[in-house]
């Protein structure tokens, strides 16, 4: 029994539970108080750095999450009629920690490929990916500010496919997801924070997706959300250590495999 039964069918869950949960947890970041002394970038770098306006990176996303919940309700509907869904029995916890592992694992890799090609073919990455890269300063709300292109192609396709390679119910979908887009915001949040838990578990955290948004880290730590496996396994894996910058806050800089 889960608290949405009743009110809302899992697979509505699934499609519109991670777009509050990413409006929640990086508003949460959005309102914190500037915590200039975790800060990965000053907020001079921010507002020099950064090609687009808060204000457009919201209705970017807006867009993105309104293409993308369309198409998931459109692929679930299908999935369903195809015969490829419909397990209602939640499993065990023991074998749900798994499928999302294995979700994890999938996703990781779908998305490691798709977003290395956006940066190696010239014509995807100046018409699609490098929307994304605008913000070469990161901050949580523009965590999915993508090309909506992008965002169909990297998080909904690769959701799908995790879902159905991991075989995992809705309801169980529903976890993943939104866990998905924590990290994800995390990832972008701008901010080493102590004791943040992401930081301690994942090597593919802040600092980490941070140097892939600086110029010379473009080619390197494509990973995401999760490890960074096949950064490690494929040569595009940047090292980097962590300092305290003198006027306070962290940078991440590179150093030599």
């Amino acid at each position: 029994m889960v608290f949405w039964e009743g009110y809302l069918s899992d697979e509505a869950m699934g499609t519109f539970a991670p777009i509050v949960v990413y409006w929640l947890y990086a508003g949460m970041y959005q309102i914190l108080p500037p915590l200039d002394r975790y800060r990965m970038h000053t907020r001079k770098e921010e507002e020099q750095k950064n090609l687009v306006p808060i204000s457009l990176v919201i209705k970017g996303v807006l867009l993105q999450q309104l293409v993308q919940a369309t198409v998931a309700q459109a692929l679930f509907w299908m999935t369903s009629r195809a015969g490829l869904t419909g397990v209602t029995v939640q499993a065990s916890l023991a074998v749900q920690a798994l499928q999302i592992l294995i979700a994890m694992f999938v996703m990781d890799t779908w998305q490691y490929f798709v977003h290395r090609y956006m940066h190696q073919n010239k014509f995807l990455y100046r018409h699609i990916h490098s929307q994304h890269h605008r913000l070469v300063v990161p901050y949580a709300i523009g965590a999915l500010y993508n090309h909506p292109l992008e965002g169909l192609l990297l998080d909904t396709f690769g959701g799908a496919l995790s879902y159905l390679v991991s075989g995992m119910t809705e309801r169980t979908a529903v976890v993943f997801f939104c866990f998905a887009v924590v990290k994800t915001v995390d990832d972008h949040c701008g901010l080493w924070l102590p004791g943040n838990i992401f930081h301690l578990v994942f090597q593919n955290n802040t600092a980490y997706h941070d140097i892939h948004h600086q110029l010379q880290g473009t080619k390197y730590n494509y990973s995401q959300p999760f490890f960074a496996i096949w950064d490690k396994l494929l040569g595009t894996h940047m090292p980097y250590s962590l300092v305290k910058r003198p006027e306070g806050g962290f940078e991440a800089r590179p150093v030599k495999d």
